[in-house]
Formats: C-alpha cells, structure tokens, sequence
C-alpha cells in the first residue's frame, strides 16, 4: 500500500498582504500576526506573500516566500499556483484598497478566484458609501472568503448592511496589541522624566490631523509649562513620494508661529515595536485626532488602549467603540479647544486618569496578540469546515444538473512518467517521480495487470502498451526466486533486491497479474513466459494464510482458466483456496458483522469479488451467497449517509466491535469496490450494483466529503489518499493504477446507457 502521509487540523497557513521592513500599518499588523500565530501553534507552518509597491523591493526574513507586484496582474496568477502546488490549508489576506493593483485593489481578486483552499479575509477598511468599483471588489472578495474578520462591531454592522454579508459569516477579532513594559523607567530612558507626556504615533499623512493638536497645545502649556507632545513616526511613503515632507515641515511651522515649538518633539523614523512600547510607556495621554469618520480600525489607538493609557479622540466609529463607557474621551472633529479642555482636565485629576487608564486596560486585556492568534485560529477552522461544505453542496447540485455520470478519456502520461528502463517506480512527490524509493512487484504487477486489459483491447496506442507490458513483465519475472518459489518485492533505484521474500499479498497480485496476461495478451511470447511464471509460483500459495491473497490468486486463476479451462491442476487448486475463502467466512462472519476475518483493513472488497467469481464458475451457490452478503455490508460500511462512497480509513481501519476509521482513504479500495461491483451486477444481473459501482468510482472524481477530485486529469495521475481535511496531492504508482483499472473496467461498459466517454480537459 501506498503510505498515507500524517494527517492533522492545520498544516499550513499563508498571510497575503504588507510585510515588515515595508513601512505601513498593513505591514505591522501582518507581521504580528504571523508571528503570533506561528508562536502559539508551532506546529503550523504559518508563512507570508507580501505585497511589494510600486516596482520597490524589499529584504524581507524568511518568513516571506513569495513576492507580488502590486501592479502586475500575472504575479497574482503566479501566487496563486504557488498556494495551490504547496497545498496551503488557509489563505489569511489582509485587506486594503490601496495595497493592491488594479481598480479599486482588483488584481487580488483574480489571485483568490483560482485558489482550491479556504481564504480568510481581515478588512482593515470598510467603507460606509462606497463606490460602485469598491462595492464590487468588496462584494466578490466577501463571496470567495469562507470567514471575513473585522475589528469592531460598526465594521460588522456595515458589512452586514451595506454588502449584504450574513452575519453568521462575520468573525468578530480585536487588533492584536503587544504587552507594555511598566512605565516607572520609560521616561526616564527616553529622556522626559518629570514631563506631562501626550502622545500620537503611526505614519504622518494630512488626514491624521495632527495640526489640531498643535493648535491646542498654546491653552495646554499656559496651565501645564512642562507639558510635552510627541509626535512619533516617519511620513507615510507615498505621502512623501508625492509630496515630499511639506505635511511634517508644515507642522513643525505651525509650532513655531504658536511659540509651542520647545513643547513638541517629532521622532521622524519607522520605530520598532520595543520602542513603541517604550513610548507609550512614558506616555500620559495619548491622542488621536484622525480626520476619516469611516475608520473601522486603528492599530495606533488599539495600543494605547491596551496600554491602559487615557486617550482622547475624535469621534471615527472605531474610537467611538472602544473608547465607550468611559475608557476615553471623545472630542468633535478639528476642535482645538475641546482637545485642550479634556488634555487639561486630565492633567489637572491623576485619579480620573488613572482610572480611565484602568478601564482601558482591562478593556484591552484580550487583545494582546497570543489571544488573537487563538481566535484566527478559530476562524480558520471554522473556514475549512465552510469550505468543504461549500464544495459539497455544489459538487452535489453540479452531480444533480448532469446526469449521466461523465469519465475521463484514458490517460497514460503520468505510468510513462512513473516506468524508466527498469520497470515502475513506487511513489511520487507531486507528480515526480520519488526514485529514493526504487520499485516493488505489487506496483509492477497492477501496471502489467492494466497494460494486459489493454493490449486485448487492442487501443490506439497499442504499440506503446505493448512496450510497457513487456517491461512490467520483465520486472515481475525478475522478481521470481526459483529456489523459494516467491516473488521479491522491493528493489531500490540502484536495482538492489532489498528483500529476500516478498509478502503474501505481493505473491498473490503476481499471479493475478501473470494469469491476466496468459488471459488476455495476443503476444505469444508474454503468454508463454508468463505460464511458466503461473505454473512456478501456483504451488507454494497453498502455504499463505493471508485471505487477500488467497484472493488475488482466485481472481488471476480465474484469469488463466479463461485461456485453458481445461486445466484441472489449476482448477483443482482453485476450489481449494475458494473454500477456504468461504470456511474463514463462515467461522468468522455473524449477523452484524458478516465479514471474514475480525478487522476489516485494506482492498477489502476484493475478497468477496474473488469468491463471487470462483463460486459463480464452480456453481456453488453457497459460495455466491457468502459473497453478496459480505459486499452488501461492505457497501453499507462504506457510505456516508449522503450516499457518496467512503471506504474504510487505513488510519486505523475497522475492528469488529470498534468504530470505523475514516481516514485515510486510499484509491486502492475504491478500484476494489468498483471492480467488485461489476462482477456481482455481471453475476446476478441486479442493477443496484452498477449504482454502487459508479458511486465507487465518482469518488475519484470529487464525490467525496471534500468534495476534491482525487484523479488529475492534467496528470493523468491520482493522488495518492483523502484526509479529513486535505488530499495527499502526491500521486504514486498504485494509486495512478487504482484509478486507471478502475477508470478501464467502467469504460468497457459501453452499452450501459447510464455512462457515456467524454474526455476530461485538463
């Protein structure tokens, strides 16, 4: 069997959006954050696209793999492919108009349409009267998300009111904050010691309104000399890259003509955030007199609030939120004189300051970044779970608008890319070839299994088949050891023999394989080989005490006696292991577990297909009975109450009296169930397993809980299992084989009206 790969909750997380040493509020928070939620939950890969400006690059850390132009629309495409060939678990963006290309931040849409996994948007603006370009980008970026994160409550309501977003698809996370030093040293280090300290941080740009602060400082230090205002932080980029300083120098003027100039201090720098902490450390009041009523967040006011510092505002909706029920102060917009009254009488009652400080604090105690990471964390769940319900129900409306059940054209590009000279190579990662793994006779032996249904077929590409067959059995046949009359499994890529005997189960899908050849190939030479292979390794099979191969070898004898029925050794050989096949039924099975060994593992169904088989042949009704009875419970075992085929999990399987494992799912029981089907609808003539049969197979094709297609039709490969909440996107050689078998024994139904052959595009 191919090995599953570990399954787990979240795997893998991407942050779309700004990313320190670029200089922005977007940048801050997505470096926090992915910080924050690596350290909470490390175990997660948690890693950054970030947004690069106009043509600038950036050094970031290696937390940032993949860079996006923010005006190239085919680096968003290019991302998109990166996401999806690293199977991402959850795409978190970050979003902001501006910090996208095209109009109104469109470009990033055309990333999210191609994305196969669940995306989780934070909006850090959500505008009240939006235009009609933002409202469309707005309203298809909150239909692709599965989970949209706003910071207040306001931003909830317009979501809800003005793009129509169902409340139960709003996640409701504070701006995550730092912790801050305590402050008896702050001052001290920053040199302000004895100073009544106001504080604005955060990038300079005209809307900030920092001049309204200035204007008020003349009534401030008439009552409070020592007061001092400090204004912390460098001009935004584009503000500078449009307009130079003349915000900054404009503001330094206005403090000079008002004689305020020895009160006010500007630390023009991009400061970390252990300097911030510093800052609002020694900070007695912080002040925010931002001019945008529309703001849903602000970083700037969510750290002074969890400082516990006492803040005046203006009134934007969300200062107007967190600063409620007497954690701040509100103040109209451009009023100097009310910002100096509420300054004033702050200085003036260290007690109510201190208070409003308090009540701040305690406010802000659940913002500190490891308890937001938890709450993201959260919504990712929740967002995987939307998501693959969301696939479900439209893969279930697509099933239900297209009848009849379409298959894919036959494909064999990915077993070309999986064969080189020596035979076919186990495993893959993606879809390359994993050559640290060599080969194996099970592998070999399902590969000569297809290419001999093939070859009777006698298809188009019959000289390549050919070709191929004639390897596979060149590989089998140099598995066989003449003195132990067992077949070798596992080669390695260096052509070694890592094993003396192969197991039981190896040895039995040889000889399946080999009796299909002597059954159905036209070429004389590989029919002849392989009889001298049957008839060498028949006899020690009477030896194993494995059921599944007992199994396989029923299916490849019934294979062989289609050529020479009149073998009696072989046919004799036949009954034995069919009724030992029905004895371990018959001791093993009862009313609620009609099975034949006490835990039901892997290719399960092929162990009622092969008594099916050799009991309609031999006509032993008994041994038919026993075998429609096992593969009903199988199907029913198998079923999601939806219907959709869900076969027995190999993390786990299914022990009598125990709870079913449903993950993970592996290709290889679902071309068992397929193939089992058929055989008891060809037996009985009952319809109702052709309906289980076709179920078996759209498994492969997306009708599954994920709703996730596990055949790659630009491949021609399958990928190798299904998982609780992912596919194992590596496509090895036995589940690409699975598939094919499966895919070949449906398409040579072909005058079953219920199918039709169409291909499948890439």
């Amino acid at each position: 069997m191919e090995q599953p790969e570990t399954s787990g909750a979240i795997h893998s997380i991407a942050m779309l959006g700004n990313f320190l040493p670029r200089r922005c509020g977007i940048a801050t928070f997505t470096t926090d954050l992915s910080e924050a939620v690596a350290a909470e939950f490390p175990n997660v890969d948690c890693f950054v696209l970030a947004m690069n400006d106009s043509g600038r690059r950036h050094v970031y850390p290696e937390r940032v793999r993949f860079e996006i132009a923010e005006g190239d629309l085919a680096s968003y495409r290019r991302a998109a492919d990166f996401l999806n060939v690293n199977a991402v678990d959850v795409v978190c963006v970050q979003h902001e108009y501006g910090i996208f290309g095209g109009r109104a931040g469109a470009h990033v849409l055309s990333l999210l349409r191609e994305l196969r996994m669940p995306v989780v948007t934070t909006l850090h603006t959500v505008l009240p009267e939006p235009s009609p370009a933002h409202r469309d980008v707005m309203n298809e970026l909150t239909e692709i998300s599965e989970r949209v994160v706003v910071m207040s409550a306001h931003g909830a309501e317009m979501l809800e009111r003005v793009h129509r977003v169902p409340a139960r698809k709003i996640d409701l996370i504070p701006h995550g904050i730092p912790r801050t030093p305590a402050a008896r040293r702050s001052k001290y280090q920053l040199g302000v010691e004895g100073k009544s300290v106001i504080l604005t941080f955060g990038l300079l740009s005209p809307d900030k309104g920092i001049e309204h602060v200035i204007d008020a400082l003349p009534a401030i230090v008439e009552r409070f000399p020592g007061a001092l205002y400090i204004v912390l932080g460098a001009t935004h980029p584009h503000v500078k890259e449009q307009h130079g300083e003349t915000y900054r120098l404009s503001l330094e003027s206005r403090a000079q003509r008002l004689g305020v100039d020895a009160n006010i201090i500007f630390h023009d720098r991009f400061v970390s955030q252990s300097e911030l902490t510093e800052f609002l450390a020694a900070a007695d009041i912080y002040v925010t007199p931002y001019l945008k009523a529309e703001q849903v967040t602000s970083g700037t006011l969510a750290y002074a609030v969890g400082a516990g510092k006492a803040v005046i505002s203006t009134p934007y909706s969300y200062a107007r939120e967190v600063l409620a029920d007497e954690r701040g102060v509100i103040v109209p917009w451009r009023d100097p004189a009310a910002i100096a009254r509420e300054v004033i009488a702050l200085f003036s009652d260290d007690e109510k300051r201190m208070a409003m400080g308090a009540r701040a604090a305690a406010y802000g105690s659940n913002m500190v970044w490891p308890n937001v990471a938890r709450s993201y964390h959260d919504s990712f769940t929740r967002a995987r779970a939307a998501h693959a319900e969301r696939r479900r129900s439209v893969f279930q409306a697509k099933t239900l608008a297209k009848r009849p059940l379409e298959l894919p054209a036959l494909n064999l590009d990915h077993v070309r890319t999986l064969t080189d000279s020596t035979g076919m190579l186990q495993h893959a990662l993606f879809s390359i070839p994993r050559y640290q793994d060599g080969y194996c006779v099970d592998d070999n032996a399902r590969a000569l299994l297809l290419t001999a249904s093939l070859e009777e077929l006698k298809t188009e590409e019959h000289a390549s088949v050919r070709e191929l067959a004639s390897r596979y059995l060149a590989f089998v046949s140099h598995a066989f050891d003449e003195s132990s009359g067992r077949f070798r499994n596992f080669m390695s890529y260096s052509r070694v023999w890592v094993d003396g005997v192969g197991s039981e189960d190896s040895h039995g899908r040889a000889v399946w394989a080999l009796g299909a050849v002597i059954g159905r190939s036209r070429d004389p030479g590989k029919q002849s080989l392989s009889g001298v292979l049957f008839q060498r390794a028949l006899h020690v099979t009477t030896e194993f005490s494995s059921p599944r191969a007992w199994a396989f070898c029923l299916l490849g004898i019934s294979e062989y006696l289609r050529a020479f029925q009149g073998d009696s050794n072989v046919q004799s050989l036949r009954k034995t292991l069919a009724e030992r096949l029905l004895d371990l039924f018959q001791r093993t099975s009862s009313a609620d577990w009609p099975w034949f060994e006490e835990i039901a593992t892997y290719d399960n169904a092929r162990l009622p297909q092969a008594l099916l088989t050799s009991g309609d042949a031999m006509k032993r009704t008994d041994m038919t009975t026993a075998a429609l009875r096992s593969l009903e419970w199988l199907v029913e075992v198998q079923s999601l109450r939806e219907g959709d085929f869900a076969p027995i999990g190999s993390d786990g399987f299914y022990s009598r009296g125990g709870v079913k494992a449903d993950f993970d799912q592996q290709p290889l029981d679902a071309c068992a169930m397929v193939s089992a089907c058929l055989e008891a609808r060809r037996v009985t003539g009952d319809e109702r397993w052709m309906q289980h049969a076709q179920r078996a197979f759209a498994w492969f094709l997306g009708q599954n809980h994920l709703q996730r297609a596990l055949y790659d039709a630009s491949t021609g490969g399958c990928r190798d299992g299904l998982h609780a909440d992912r596919v194992n996107e590596n496509q090895g050689a036995e589940s690409t084989l699975s598939f094919l078998l499966a895919l070949l024994e449906m398409q040579n139904l072909g005058l079953l009206p219920a199918l039709r052959l169409v291909a499948q595009k890439a």
